[in-house]
């Protein structure tokens, strides 16, 4: 039977410096859902690559005394290499940068204008260099570019725009008429009601402030702007000729099944694309995913602070699987989710050297110890083998269906539920006990088969998020990999086979007072480096829309009748909505509770005495009141910023004030 085709890519990595572990999950996300449709039997072209024009490209090679491109070659090739480090299976990694695009870029700017959708006239308005992006004055927030929070700066250059209105319409219908088309929900409700709705303005896509662009061909005073540029690498990178003369490539696997961008970008992916798509007379991708973000939950991302999380850091400490495995995990399907040093030493070992590893290396001991590592199924059955076939056998089913709607992070959970069945049952048969009685001797071999089996199975369905802990397991067994299709039957590990005799722990239990030692070192190497850079340059790397966690103070209900204020006096306090991502009870008391509570591109630490009345569990997901300016406190040895507001029942008792509607967190209130 013919392969279906599935066409997936991630937003091509900007090559301003270095990806940190934020951006690096992207590429990891993406690849385990090429791999695992590989495995469902799906003929996938994965691509990934960097996005290389622009100002701030220009800026930053000027301030390192090297040209433009010499340094997107180096920054790309940094990129590449972490990609490469992180066992991604990408088909095509485009630069847009390369001949083939620049050329098909000036092509389809030509064709657009042609037709009357691009014009030329003049952009005055405010400019955010880091997002290269024009505003107008009551599209800022506080004054500041609404995507990453910076100042902007009045700007005023000709330029050419892109007639966004006369497709507003369609766009429109389509995304009524295409329910999956833009994922989770709460991205396309974002995107219909505060942009498309209200009506859309022109885009620019020129500029002549700057010259590190692909140039306008028949206006060489203009350089292609940066969207128009960037998102059309997806079709480029298949071969598209605006001529006609498309590759094979373009014709088998256009349109994208998945385009796979973090939340921030959604508007570009899900109104710009689909609209310059509809101008070219191409169809649209079949989906667009706006993932949340990987927040760092120990300060705001800083090479001066020496807090930035990188990805080669992580894998020097822990492996390529080991962090594969938490950045997947621990990453929810629609919030933001948290990484810290010490949240990866506690998953390694609980999840990976316990319930994995321990797992592995047992059963290999047991096989060697009790029959000289030899595993034969002697078919000497009882009723506690059926419940571990069953939940085996019903596995992959489960993954399948979170791999549908791409709950990644549900998928490993049910593999890892198998995992842990597996343990379950060895705590059942107690290998131990039948080892010591000569007549159980055929019994402890079905058992230890079993588990040899269940493991196998659990290893197949495990490859596409973890490869090389798959493989080693596969290696350990002297297994060959089976196959989709084998999954479905329980049993075919061939009796008699020799398991290794000298088994490897697969991960190993991590002391986090060492950990953070070296995690020290890597601070300290980050800051002087910073401080060079700042001394060469005087420029701070830090990235827009990277995270940051403040703290937070209790929330207080009971209030006496305050003396009248003037609105100046209110407008003291800032009050912002927040969404709490992760709460955990405080040890030393019996009433705190701390959350960590997700405003714009931040996270703050919120520590409040709701414990008598709210669990952690049930503040999770809430967007909440904050009041965002108050005076840091300590509280039961805890460091707190902020106030999560309450009012009070009919008893007396502290209820959470929420937003009535699905505002955006960190929208300021009054």
């Amino acid at each position: 039977m013919e392969k279906k085709n599935y066409y997936i890519t991630t937003a091509i990595a900007y090559t301003s410096g270095k990806p940190h572990i934020g951006n690096t999950y992207e590429i990891v996300l993406a690849d385990s859902i090429a791999r695992y449709k590989r495995f469902q039997g799906y003929n996938v072209r994965f691509q990934t690559g960097t996005d290389e024009h622009g100002q701030k490209i220009e800026l930053k090679a000027e301030a390192a005394g090297i040209t433009p491109k010499q340094y997107v070659d180096n920054v790309a090739g940094e990129i590449k290499r972490i990609w490469d480090l992180m066992n991604t299976s990408y088909d095509k990694f485009i630069r847009t940068t390369d001949d083939y695009h620049e050329k098909q870029v000036q092509k389809i700017f030509k064709k657009l204008y042609d037709k009357g959708d691009i014009y030329k006239g003049h952009y005055e308005g405010m400019y955010c260099t880091p997002c290269e992006s024009f505003w107008t004055e009551s599209q800022l927030v506080d004054g500041k570019c609404p995507d990453c929070g910076r100042e902007c700066k009045p700007a005023k250059e000709e330029a050419y725009f892109f007639k966004m209105s006369k497709y507003a319409d369609r766009l429109i219908d389509y995304i009524n008429n295409h329910p999956e088309f833009i994922q989770p929900v709460s991205r396309k409700n974002e995107m219909m009601n505060n942009f498309l709705l209200p009506g859309l303005q022109d885009l620019c896509v020129s500029r002549t402030s700057f010259k590190w662009g692909i140039p306008v061909d028949f206006d060489d005073k203009h350089v292609v702007y940066v969207w128009l540029d960037a998102l059309t690498n997806y079709i480029t990178g298949l071969g598209y000729d605006a001529d006609g003369n498309n590759g094979e490539l373009f014709n088998e696997f256009w349109p994208a099944d998945l385009h796979l961008i973090g939340k921030d970008i959604i508007r570009f992916h899900t109104i710009y694309w689909p609209i310059f798509l509809m101008a070219l007379d191409l169809p649209l991708p079949k989906q667009v995913f706006g993932h949340p973000w990987l927040l760092q939950g120990d300060g705001k991302m800083s090479k001066s602070k020496g807090n930035v999380i990188y990805a080669d850091d992580l894998v020097d400490l822990f492996g390529v699987d080991a962090v594969r495995f938490f950045v997947l995990h621990e990453m929810p399907f629609e919030n933001d989710g948290v990484i810290t040093w010490e949240l990866l030493v506690e998953r390694m070992n609980s999840e990976l050297a316990n319930t994995l590893g321990n797992l592995v290396n047992r059963t290999i001991s047991m096989s060697n110890k009790y029959f000289g590592g030899v595993v034969n199924n002697t078919g000497v059955a009882e009723e506690v083998d059926e419940d571990l076939k069953k939940v085996v056998l019903g596995t992959m089913a489960k993954v399948d269906a979170k791999m549908d709607e791409l709950r990644v992070a549900d998928a490993m959970t049910e593999i890892f539920n198998l995992f842990k069945r597996c343990n379950k049952y060895i705590d059942e048969t107690m290998p131990w006990a039948l080892a010591k009685d000569e007549s159980k001797k055929e019994r402890l071999e079905t058992v230890l088969y079993n588990l040899v089996e269940s493991i196998l199975i659990g290893a197949e369905l495990l490859e596409s998020f973890m490869p090389e802990t798959a493989q080693r397991i596969r290696k350990q067994l002297n297994a060959e990999p089976r196959g989709r299709e084998s999954l479905n039957t329980f049993g075919l590990y061939p009796s008699g086979t020799k398991v290794t005799e000298t088994p490897e722990i697969l991960f190993a239990r991590l002391d986090v007072k060492e950990v953070m030692v070296k995690v020290e070192e890597i601070r300290a190497k980050q800051k002087a480096a910073a401080e060079a850079e700042a001394a060469a340059n005087g420029a701070d790397g830090t990235k827009s829309g990277e995270s940051s966690t403040g703290n937070a103070a209790e929330a207080g209900v009971d209030v006496e009748k305050a003396p009248e204020i003037t609105i100046d006096d209110f407008f003291k306090t800032q009050l912002r909505i927040g969404q709490i991502i992760k709460c955990e009870n405080v040890e030393k008391s019996k009433k705190l509770l701390c959350s960590q509570v997700k405003m714009g591109s931040e996270v703050r630490q919120i520590v409040s005495g709701l414990r008598p009345y709210y669990t952690a569990e049930e503040m999770v997901g809430k967007k909440v009141v904050v009041v965002a300016n108050l005076k840091p406190a300590k509280l039961a040895g805890v460091m707190s910023e902020g106030m999560l507001l309450c009012a009070e029942d009919a008893e007396g008792k502290p209820v959470l004030l929420t937003a009535e509607k699905d505002v955006p967190n960190g929208v300021s209130i009054g």
